[in-house]
């Protein structure tokens, strides 16, 4: 399951996960033990990819955030795909 946010709220559960943890950048966090490449991270950061929900967990936890106030919709693991190639 991805996780969808509003526009800049997946940018802005980052920066607090980050601000929570210490880091100074994506790349640290990438070395705080998440087995996610930095490659990725930027695009979750960026917002071209959808985070997963696993990953939305872990980063939850381990931040011990208060994630409230963020709106967002859980979509399908195959959310993105068309039933025999066809529009």
């Amino acid at each position: 399951m991805r996780m969808q946010f509003r526009k800049g709220l997946q940018r802005k559960f980052l920066n607090e996960v980050l601000y929570k943890l210490g880091c100074p950048s994506l790349r640290e966090l990438g070395k705080r033990g998440i087995d996610v490449p930095y490659s990725t991270l930027k695009n979750y950061y960026s917002e071209t990819r959808l985070i997963p929900e696993s990953l939305y967990k872990e980063l939850h936890l381990l931040a011990n955030l208060d994630v409230t106030n963020l709106k967002f919709k859980l979509l399908d693991e195959h959310w993105g795909q068309r039933k025999g190639g066809k529009e």
